[in-house]
């Protein structure tokens, strides 16, 4: 059982991968879960609006798609993010592009864990899941405490 990343056909290259996996696998047995196969491919726009198109029938541009593929306790899944989205967002939203990426690649996990985030509730614990994931990541990589 692994985690893993590629990249299609756009400029970007994944910092901290090794932490990135430790980060997430931590986030999957704290729900009481097991990882399995989670594969991340970071693509342009263009890429994932086509992903959208053809799998979901939806004619927009999205920060991510995630394909579950979850059996039982066994997490896995493919995540599909677009960079083009974590950057404009990132911006948008006044935070590091690094800070963004880690908010969108977490997102992908919380929905093989089970969260949706249609509604407005859901959407809104999504968020506060998001958010103790990356105090997490502080908590792990910076000696950060969450208060």
């Amino acid at each position: 059982m692994a985690i893993r990343f590629s990249v299609q056909d756009v400029h970007f290259e994944l910092e901290n991968e090794q932490n990135l996996k430790k980060w997430i696998s931590n986030v999957v047995l704290r729900r009481g879960k097991a990882v399995g196969n989670i594969s991340y491919l970071f693509c342009d726009d263009n890429y994932l609006l086509g992903v959208n198109r053809q799998y979901l029938n939806h004619d927009t541009y999205t920060d991510i798609i995630t394909f579950d593929y979850v059996v039982g306790n066994l997490v896995s899944g493919d995540i599909m993010i677009s960079v083009d989205r974590v950057g404009e967002n990132a911006e948008k939203f006044g935070v590091p592009f690094e800070q963004e990426l880690h908010r969108v690649v977490i997102h992908g996990v919380l929905h093989l864990l089970g969260q949706g985030d249609k509604t407005d509730s859901e959407a809104a614990e999504m968020r506060c899941l998001e958010n103790d994931a990356l105090a997490l990541w502080n908590e792990m990589f910076h000696g950060e405490q969450k208060s």
